[in-house]
């Protein structure tokens, strides 16, 4: 997820705001809390980064963008050479550390990370308190409207560690559990890998319309910029399947030869299908007998065939759209649906997996950048990727919202990606 941007915070008591900020740094290190320094440190893949490294980020982010910027010459950082080991890709702050080695960044010390989050959650504070006592309105409203920012930039983060340490996690031949307790898993947004079982399958039929797509909050709610601006978008008569396409109806694909029959696949998901040799979602095995398991946040486990289903790329939901006589739908059509007179009849919306959609990640009519090394995080991006919709069993609690872009490449498979089928009418 690299998108960011946050809505002009109007009149805020800053007090609030921080204790907000504190509650979301502190839901970070419960995710952790279960893993070993060893766990933290390793890399398995260039797209997936260490647990620390996650953790270290976001602590830079607050530390770059409003600490260095509130500060000024009084700036001191926590140490000079966090400021490339932890940008990830921001061109205008300076270099940054190869991505792909993350996993090589034995020192600093997991324990070294922990003081560099706590030193830098302390000059926040202390900063907070200053500008709510000192500091002129619009100061006072820079801050928190980059402190949102960095908040909500840190749930995507908390997101991508639980898809990273999973990964990771798989892996092993021994197939660890990631354990935290429940009462903190529920403060992170997380139970489990699935929470509810599929529905009977239904389709919503949906009338031609002028529907208007993107943020249509208040101008003080966040947003990231690249749900904006809203605009109208024509939309075709169509039909749309009422829940995600389950576990069950997946393996029917495959039992059908549905990854050696080229005539379902776009050409480079064949290619991609063939050279990786991909015969199968990632996570799943199968036993001794010929069953299927699927390695979880909880180990290794039976497949539960009732539950929808994770971990797609977009090439196998394509593919698996067309062998069901369906595609994909437009993202115009998942939000109209999600913002309609129908919207309570589609549960598994949010909170299950996040949702391929046929469309491109490119920007909306009349869409500019932020100003700023912020503004490089989102419209860079808007290039051989497409939009998911809806939110994840993994995504934490209040970080959703029908307008919310997220964007992967068409190979990803190790987020907590789905299936909703469309259908035109």
């Amino acid at each position: 997820m690299k998108v960011e941007h946050a809505g002009q915070v109007q009149d805020v008591e800053l007090a609030t705001l921080v204790q907000q900020f504190l509650s979301i740094r502190a839901a970070s290190l419960a995710l952790a809390s279960g893993l070993t320094e060893e766990d933290c440190c390793v890399q398995s893949m260039p797209d997936a980064s260490p647990t620390k490294w996650h953790l270290a980020h976001t602590t830079w982010f607050f530390e770059t963008f409003i600490l260095e910027k509130f500060l000024g010459a009084q700036f001191v950082p926590f140490h000079p050479a966090f400021k490339v080991l932890f940008n990830s890709y921001y061109q205008g702050v300076g270099e940054q550390f190869t991505r792909a080695r993350r996993g090589m960044l034995t020192r600093p010390s997991l324990a070294s990370v922990h003081e560099y989050r706590a030193h830098v959650e302390a000059q926040i504070e202390a900063l907070a308190q200053h500008l709510q006592a000192n500091e002129e309105l619009a100061r006072q409203r820079a801050f928190a409207t980059l402190l949102v920012l960095g908040m909500h930039h840190e749930q995507q983060h908390q997101e991508l560690l639980l898809t990273d340490i999973k990964h990771l996690f798989s892996c092993n031949p021994l197939f660890p559990a990631w354990r935290v307790q429940a009462s903190l898993l529920q403060n992170a947004g997380v139970v489990q890998d699935h929470a509810n079982p599929s529905a009977l399958a239904l389709w919503q039929e949906f009338d031609a319309q002028l529907s208007e797509i993107g943020f249509r909050g208040a101008r003080q709610e966040f947003c990231f910029d690249n749900e904006l601006p809203r605009h109208r978008q024509f939309i075709e008569p169509y039909a749309l399947q009422t829940r995600l396409v389950s576990n069950q109806e997946f393996a029917e694909f495959i039992a059908d030869g549905g990854y050696s029959r080229p005539e379902f696949w776009l050409a480079e998901g064949w290619d991609w299908c063939k050279r990786e040799r991909i015969e199968q979602p990632l996570y799943w095995h199968r036993d001794g007998g010929g069953q299927w398991l699927e390695f979880s946040l909880a180990g290794l486990q039976s497949l539960p065939l009732h539950l929808p289903l994770l971990h797609i790329s977009y090439f196998e939901a394509d593919a698996y759209a067309r062998w069901a006589g369906a595609r994909l739908p437009t993202e115009a059509e998942w939000e109209a649906a999600a913002n309609g007179a129908e919207a309570a009849k589609f549960a598994d919306m949010f909170g299950q997996a996040w949702q391929w959609t046929s469309s491109s990640y490119s920007p909306y009519p009349g869409f500019a950048c932020s100003e700023g090394a912020v503004g490089e995080y989102n419209g860079k991006f808007m290039v051989n990727q497409y939009v998911l919709r809806g939110s994840s069993c993994a995504t934490p609690v209040g970080h959703s919202r029908s307008s919310y872009r997220n964007f992967f490449g068409s190979y990803a498979r190790w987020q907590f990606t789905g299936i909703r089928l469309a259908r035109a009418l």
